[in-house]
C-alpha cells in the first residue's frame, strides 16, 4: 500500500520545499515508486523538478475541483521513478473554494482515494509526498487529512523548539477531531551550521524533547543544495557527490526503514 506523507511547517524558510524535492528524488533512486504534490501555490516543488510552472495545461487544482483525475496531473521527472503533480498560483483559489464547501477538507483525500482504486497494486507509488505551504490553512489541513504521517522540517535557530511545540499541538487537535490515524514520520534538523554553538545547542535541544522521533540524518548548511533549484534539478542529478545529496540518501533510507517497522506513533496521544 502507498504511504502518503506531508512534509510541513506553519514557517516558511525552513527547507520544506527543499526536503520535499530531495527527499522524494533519494526514495526514486532506491528503486521506490514515487508521486510528489506540490500544494503551495508558490509552485516551488514544480519548478525545483524542473517543470515549467507557466505552462502547465493541469494542475492538482484541477484535480482537486475534480476538473481533471489526479492522474491526468501527473508530470515526469529528471529521475525515473518519481512524479510530480504540479502547482503554480491557480492553487491560490482553493483556499476560499475550499471555505465555500461542506466537504472541504477532505479534497485532496477524495481524489487520491479515487487515484489509488482505479490503479492496479503493481502501479500504485510507494511513497506519495505532499509539499504543503507555509500556513496551515486549508491546503495543509487537506494534505493532513489525506496523510498516513507527516514530516516536520526545523531549522536549526533560536525559535525552533516553540515553533515545533506549536506545531506539533495543531495538528495534534486535527488528528483528534479527523484523522486518528495519523503519524510522526519524523523531525528533521535543517540548515544546520557545524561552526555554530547556537546550532549545536538547538540540535540537542530538540533530541533530548523529542529523542526517537528526530531523524539522525541532519541536514547542513550548503551552496550546493541552494543553487540546485535554479537549474530545475534535486541535489542527487545537480551535484550527487556532494554531503548534501548524502545527507538526502541517508534521510531517505531513514523514511524507509521507517516503513518497515511501522514506526510513527504520535507523541502526545496514543496511536491508532
Amino acid at each position: 500500500m502507498s504511504r502518503v506523507i506531508s512534509i510541513m511547517n506553519q514557517k516558511g524558510g525552513v527547507g520544506k520545499t527543499t526536503t520535499s524535492v530531495n527527499l522524494s528524488s533519494a526514495i526514486a533512486t532506491l528503486n521506490k515508486n514515487v508521486i510528489l504534490i506540490d500544494l503551495d501555490p508558490q509552485g516551488n516543488a514544480t519548478s525545483g523538478l524542473g517543470v515549467d510552472k507557466k505552462t502547465l495545461d493541469r494542475t492538482i487544482f484541477d484535480a482537486l475541483t475534480d476538473e481533471s483525475t489526479f492522474l491526468s496531473t501527473l508530470l515526469p521527472t529528471p529521475l525515473e521513478g518519481l512524479r510530480i503533480s504540479p502547482s503554480n498560483s491557480d492553487l491560490l483559489a482553493a483556499e476560499f473554494h475550499f471555505s465555500t464547501q461542506e466537504q472541504g477538507k477532505l479534497y485532496l483525500k477524495s481524489a487520491l482515494s479515487r487515484f489509488f482504486w482505479s490503479t492496479s497494486s503493481h502501479e500504485q507509488p510507494d511513497f506519495v509526498f505532499i509539499d504543503c505551504p507555509p500556513s496551515l490553512g486549508q491546503l495543509t489541513i487537506n494534505a493532513i487529512l489525506a496523510s498516513d504521517a507527516i514530516l516536520i522540517p526545523v531549522q536549526c535557530e533560536y525559535y525552533a523548539l516553540e515553533g515545533l511545540t506549536e506545531i506539533i499541538s495543531s495538528a495534534s487537535m486535527i488528528r483528534e477531531n479527523f484523522n486518528r490515524c495519523l503519524s510522526l514520520e519524523g523531525i528533521l534538523l535543517t540548515m544546520a551550521d557545524r561552526r555554530l554553538n547556537l546550532s549545536q545547542q538547538v540540535e540537542e535541544d530538540i533530541r533530548n524533547a523529542y529523542g526517537d522521533k528526530v531523524f539522525e540524518s541532519v541536514i547542513y548548511r550548503s551552496v550546493r543544495i541552494s543553487e540546485a533549484p535554479s537549474h530545475g534539478l534535486p541535489i542527487l542529478l545537480y551535484d550527487p557527490n556532494s554531503s548534501g545529496a548524502l545527507s538526502y540518501l541517508n534521510l531517505a533510507k531513514e523514511v524507509i526503514e521507517n516503513e518497515k517497522k511501522s514506526a510513527g506513533a504520535w507523541p502526545f496521544r496514543s496511536s491508532c
